[in-house]
């Protein structure tokens, strides 16, 4: 199998991260909980969200506050529900 690009996998992980958030999973130690991810590794995806023109706005006042998604930009949302078990596979993220 060839390898996966850094470049995908980037895109993959913000894919991720847009939907777990929108489906209430929406918090970074919940998205560690959910994919494994390190702490470092959540904060830097949900920043880098609007360089896709994912809208997305924190809501919490505390450390573990909460993240809401206001917008996909130009993302087909559907396109990754139906495709998010490839996308979890490639990230190597069970779920």
């Amino acid at each position: 199998m060839s390898q996966i690009s850094k470049t995908k996998t980037s895109f993959y992980r913000r894919l991720l991260v847009a939907y777990l958030i929108e489906s209430g999973i929406n918090s970074v130690p919940a998205l560690m909980a959910e994919t494994g991810m390190p702490r470092r590794t959540a904060q830097d995806t949900i920043k880098a969200l609007e360089e896709l023109d994912i809208r997305v706005e924190y809501i919490g006042a505390t450390k573990s506050g909460q993240y809401q998604l206001l917008s996909w930009g130009a993302i087909n949302r559907e396109w990754i529900v139906k495709n998010l078990p490839q996308i979890r596979s490639t990230l190597g993220y069970s779920g």
